[in-house]
């Protein structure tokens, strides 16, 4: 039997956390020799930005602030007049505008320090290392700086733009920037203008690209988006599948925005809601071979097509739609992926409700540099807040020649470094981002050969797909969130020659009227539809679901395959889980009970909001039959989802920072005490038998973790506390933040267990409790 999942709700008292006082910092050995030293800093830099910054849609210089090491926060160097903080790029990096004023203020105080030894505001002076200049170095992006300008007469460069908050600087910024690039020839192909993003797509000489470089309200050049793929092929007939039907008007939708869709395909037609282009120049589908959009689109649909295969079988549960928001054909796409994607979601969502997008798409030129989410990452994450969707996402592919010639020998190690990092937009928090995961063993020349040794794969079923990318992400967070089938690459007898035939992940192939009907590829293309199909399942079964309420259940039934476990965490220690989280994240969704609960395994679900610095605690309703029956696995997961606020300025790029923990107790009081008493610790988090602590899981806006009971624990009770804290810069601590609690109750090993019955039976007690208390 299955059945609904449940609901539960918070318990009283609710309550507050105090806020983080700051200390300020700790005043020099020498607060004279400070001031000196930072004075001639101050002199020789402010020489240097005027003699060699270009243009600025205003008079005001850019400061670029070395702060001492150490320190966390960021300084409120608005305190001094004329000074304006633009952004922290790093922990000891700030950048400032600095008007005439401005200057002088900062120059004076600094002489006064140096001469006195104190002065008004010594605090903001104290934090300071030095003043440099943010020069043509510290604008080039990591593509640019990795493989240098393209060698040709004129290219193409992505500029991005120091972000202004207000609508007014915002435009006259872009004004000036449009007249700035008029007069030197640059040719402008496309703009993004929002509050946290603001980007130019020129094509430029290389004199133009030098004055890039040195233009004032320029924040980083770069590379366009690159991307690659791999093309393989399945035989097999597909006219012994029966005439696939329409599906139902009310089942969800999902949709994919990739390079198009062959609608004419047998297995897709019938469940096409709509397909429309959002890239520049808009062409009809068949001017193109959209089959990575085809691909990618049968996965959304279908789920496993491989198993559908098998089972002769092709039933849509889902309605599929597309947008082809970029192209694979070769072309010189001077639009800006991030507009194309804005549009097809905005439209795709008012017109048809859609809440659930893929986007199998990787910029092999934003390799995450450990700072800021920019870009397509950026856009999604505030598009996820606006709007109220869910994107799924790939972490990317490593390529071919990217892995050591020897990838066999060298395998899973060189998935660890710095250049086998994320892509954008891997790397947004409020999405969900997918990496890869091998299935298959025997490439296809094993499977005509089998005792020949020509091919053989590089991962076991199980482990790590070859190409796939690692996190984490900002802060730490762990990225990417989940991992599916992506397919295993073969190493041949031929040093640094690979096959993936007889590997890859099996879905519909764009150009079946000239050949088959299905193909055979490789990578987190290919995984990321997987996760988006289970997503849009679950719609049917919690038609109202938010993208929290998504995440939250998906990632609350997820857990890291055991021969991965076994390849990167053989010892059960830190560093071996450190590994898991980086290339697994929190593993692969099991879907036994993700859609509805069984008799043995039980979702409950809780939908709630939390102010600034509050607690809000949930008791998590365990009968008493759960402990019963002596020693054996019992499993509580513990899953929070919330979408925040998010600026690309600050090392705080969530303005809204939540986190949970799971302890044990006899009552509610005693717990309640705790966090009274230590609002910052409250009560330590139950770690016997944890998965992940609050530590590694908390950066991110998915937290998962998971516990395992093999007997009745000492305390009688167990909760859920819910907390949170805002960033420096967050400007509504007075609303509530939406988010959504997801527990999983599992009792593995008991084959009578009546699990749910009695769980449902304890929450109607509670409802029945909290109604007579309110008569």
């Amino acid at each position: 039997m299955t059945y609904e999942h449940l609901r539960f709700e918070k318990e009283a008292p609710l309550t507050e956390r105090h806020r983080r006082r700051g200390m300020g910092a700790a005043a020099p050995a020498d607060p004279r020799a400070h001031g000196a030293t930072l004075l001639r800093s101050f002199a020789e830099v402010r020489q240097q930005v005027e003699q060699q910054d270009v243009g600025g849609f205003d008079e005001r210089r850019l400061l670029k602030i070395r702060l001492r090491a150490g320190e966390r926060q960021l300084p409120d160097f608005a305190l001094i007049p004329g000074l304006e903080v633009v952004s922290q790029e790093e922990h000891t990096i700030v950048l400032a505008f600095a008007s005439e004023a401005g200057l002088a203020e900062v120059e004076a105080r600094l002489a006064t320090l140096a001469r006195e030894g104190a002065v008004t505001r010594k605090d903001l002076l104290y934090v300071i290392d030095g003043f440099e200049h943010w020069t043509p170095g510290d604008r080039q992006g990591a593509a640019l700086r990795e493989t240098g300008r393209p060698d040709a007469e004129r290219f193409v460069l992505d500029v991005e733009l120091w972000p202004q908050d207000q609508l007014v600087r915002r435009e006259a910024l872009m004004a000036s920037f449009r007249a700035w690039s008029d007069e030197l020839g640059v040719e402008r192909v496309d703009q993004i203008a929002s509050a946290s993003l603001l980007m130019v797509r020129l094509r430029c000489t290389n004199e133009q690209a030098d004055l890039l470089l040195r233009h004032r309200d320029v924040r980083t050049v770069d590379l366009p988006p690159r991307h690659g793929l791999s093309i393989g092929l399945v035989l097999t007939d597909i006219n012994q599948f029966p005439l696939v039907v329409e599906p139902q008007d009310d089942v969800p939708v999902v949709a994919v925005l990739d390079s198009g869709l062959s609608t004419g395909h047998p297995l897709l037609g019938a469940a096409v809601g709509d397909a429309q282009g959002y890239v520049l120049p808009l062409r009809l589908a068949d001017d193109v071979e959209p089959w990575h959009g085809t691909f990618v689109s049968g996965l959304a649909l279908y789920g496993d097509i491989e198993r559908r295969i098998q089972d002769r079988r092709f039933v849509p549960e889902l309605r599929l739609l597309s947008g082809r928001v970029f192209n694979h054909d070769g072309d010189d796409q001077t639009e800006f992926v991030e507009n194309a994607v804005e549009r097809a979601v905005r439209e795709l969502n008012e017109q048809y409700g859609c809440k659930v997008f893929n986007l199998s798409y990787g910029d092999l030129n934003k390799v995450y540099d450990g700072r800021h989410i920019r870009g397509l990452g950026y856009t999604l994450d505030r598009l996820t807040r606006e709007l109220g969707v869910l994107f799924v996402v790939s972490s990317g592919n490593l390529q071919l020649n990217a892995i050591p010639v020897d990838a066999r020998a060298q395998y899973p190690d060189y998935l660890f470094e710095e250049g086998a990092r994320l892509v954008d937009p891997g790397t947004a928090l409020n999405v969900i981002t997918v990496g890869g995961l091998a299935r298959h063993e025997a490439s296809r020349d094993a499977q005509r050969h089998p005792d020949g040794i020509e091919a053989v794969p590089i991962a076991r079923s199980g482990h790590p797909f070859p190409l796939t990318r690692r996190g984490p992400s900002i802060g730490g967070a762990i990225k990417p969130d989940l991992v599916e089938h992506a397919g295993n690459v073969a190493a041949l007898r031929l040093p640094g020659r690979f096959d993936h035939r007889g590997l890859g992940v099996v879905s519909l192939h764009g150009g079946f009227a000239g050949g088959h009907a299905f193909k055979e590829d490789v990578g987190t293309s290919f995984a990321a539809p997987l996760v988006a199909n289970k997503a849009a399942l679950l719609l049917r079964e919690l038609p109202d679901a938010t993208p929290n309420l998504l995440r939250a259940v998906i990632g609350a039934h997820a857990a890291w395959p055991g021969a991965s476990k076994a390849l990167l965490d053989p010892a059960g220690d830190a560093a071996g889980r450190d590994r898991l989280t980086q290339l697994m994240g929190y593993g692969q969704v099991d879907d036994t009970a993700l859609l509805r609960s069984l008799d043995n395994a039980v979702t409950l679900i809780a939908e709630e909001g939390i102010s600034a610095d509050q607690c809000q605690f949930f008791e998590i309703p365990v009968p008493d039959d759960l402990w019963n029956g002596g020693r054996r696995t019992r499993e509580v997961s513990v899953a929070l989802a919330y979408t925040p606020a998010v600026r690309t300025t600050r090392l705080d790029y969530r303005m809204t920072k939540l986190r949970f923990s799971l302890v044990a107790a006899d009552d509610l009081e005693s717990v309640s005490r705790a966090f009274q008493r230590n609002r910052e610790e409250g009560m330590p988090e139950r770690s016997t038998g944890r998965w992940l602590s609050g530590e590694i899981r908390q950066a991110g806006t998915l937290q998962v973790s998971r516990w395992t009971f093999r007997q009745r624990p000492r305390e009688q009770k167990l909760f859920v506390v819910v907390t949170r804290q805002d960033a420096g810069w967050s400007e509504v601590l007075d609303l509530d933040e939406p988010y959504v609690l997801c527990v999983s109750i599992k009792d593995r090993d008991n084959a009578d267990s009546r699990l749910y019955a009695e769980i449902r039976t304890v929450l109607q007690a509670r409802v029945q409790v909290r109604a007579r208390a309110r008569v």
